[in-house]
């Protein structure tokens, strides 16, 4: 069956689904007639509204937008006309009459390899989790959270060193790189569903600040995962020798005798901790309203540290 183009509507918020957007519109090969994203919100010191990225992006290419504030809010009848709805990290829940708007449904590009890490933060829960692979699936839309059969995976290795960051940024790529295959798909009728196994789905809850704790007494792998997993948000924290601070950067070191939380001195470009296995070595961190900085950098601003009780 020869691909047709398709009438799509477009719902996200942040920079992923920007990304995604930009390259729908690049290639022009469907047209977008109406975007969703979240409502202007405060941003930076002055507090001024500030429009999502894809507000952002929609407004340079003309496409008409909507922001309802609540699902609530999300009438089915603007999508009336449309083939297909498109939706990445939209950040709000659709209610069933909108799903079954467009005419073939809704579908989703969820940055996990379902049904691994359904739910708000796949990104940060696996790599706080030790997962060795992540990827996307790009999904149809059901009423479940993040239920619905795939239609399109590709994995993703995760790296020892990996952020939140890093790994979002690899997975953006993946998303912008093979959207275009399954809604080509889609087009010609011969896109395949995968149903999921639900007995392998486990949860990827939201993200809390109080979370970001650092407890030392947990062992050197699993605050470094923890670490890498909360950069660039909410960034792990912590307070040594009653200097609080965020910690951005680390690596683990060799085990060392010592109570969990006890700051040992080994060279003058890190700060050692001790934890419950291992000791995990802090390169970069930050002081409260200060920028990020080298831990040779705080060590030379404070050369009483390490003597310090």
């Amino acid at each position: 069956m020869t691909s047709t183009r398709l009438r799509l509507a477009f719902a996200g918020t942040p920079e992923i689904a920007r990304c995604v957007l930009e390259s729908i519109l690049n290639r022009n090969e469907h047209d977008v007639a109406l975007v969703l994203t979240q409502p202007d919100r405060p941003a930076g010191r002055g507090r001024q509204l500030k429009a999502s990225e894809v507000k952002a992006c929609a407004l340079q290419y003309g496409i008409p937008i909507e922001q309802p504030a609540r699902a609530t809010d999300l009438d089915p009848d603007m999508l009336a006309g449309v083939d297909l709805m498109l939706v990445v990290a939209y950040g709000i829940l659709l209610k069933s009459d909108v799903l079954a708007a467009p005419r073939l449904g809704c579908i989703n590009i969820h940055t996990s390899l379902l049904p691994r890490w359904r739910g708000a933060a796949p990104i940060q829960r696996a790599i706080e989790a030790g997962d060795s692979i992540s990827g996307i699936s790009i999904m149809q839309m059901e009423q479940g959270l993040d239920t619905g059969p795939i239609l399109l995976q590709q994995e993703c290795p995760i790296h020892p060193d990996d952020t939140a960051e890093s790994l979002h940024d690899r997975l953006v790529q993946l998303s912008t790189d093979h959207i275009h295959e399954v809604l080509n798909d889609i087009a010609s009728g011969t896109v395949n569903h995968l149903p999921q196994e639900d007995a392998n789905a486990c949860y990827a809850s939201k993200i809390s600040k109080a979370e970001a704790a650092i407890d030392w007494e947990q062992p050197a792998i699993t605050i470094d995962r923890k670490i890498r997993a909360f950069n660039p948000f909410p960034v792990a924290y912590t307070e040594l020798k009653g200097i609080p601070m965020r910690i951005w950067r680390a690596h683990i070191k060799p085990h060392q005798q010592g109570d969990a939380g006890t700051v040992v001195k080994d060279t003058k470009d890190s700060i050692d901790v001790i934890t419950a296995d291992g000791v995990l070595s802090i390169e970069q961190l930050q002081l409260p309203g200060k920028k990020k900085m080298l831990a040779r950098d705080f060590l030379n601003g404070h050369p009483d540290f390490f003597t310090t009780p």
